[in-house]
C-alpha cells in the first residue's frame, strides 16, 4: 500500500503548501487528489516533486504492508 505521509511532512518543514505546488509549479490539482487519498501516481509527477522538493522519493512515498 502506498503512503504519502512523508510528502506532507517534507512539505510542512519546507514550508511549501499545495496550493504553491499547483499555482507555482504547475502541478494538476487531480494529482494533490490522489495524493491526499494515497493513491497512485506516474514516476514522471514523482521525479518532479522530488525536483520541486529537492528530497529523494523516500521523502515523498513509503510503501506498507496491508
Amino acid at each position: 500500500m502506498l503512503s504519502y505521509s512523508p510528502l506532507w511532512e517534507t512539505m510542512e518543514k519546507q514550508n511549501v503548501s499545495t496550493y504553491t505546488l499547483i499555482n507555482k509549479h504547475g502541478i494538476n490539482p487531480r494529482t494533490i487528489n490522489n495524493l491526499k487519498h494515497d493513491k497512485s501516481i506516474t514516476m514522471f509527477t514523482l521525479e518532479r516533486l522530488c525536483h520541486i522538493l529537492h528530497c529523494t522519493p523516500n521523502d515523498i512515498v513509503n510503501f506498507t504492508e496491508e
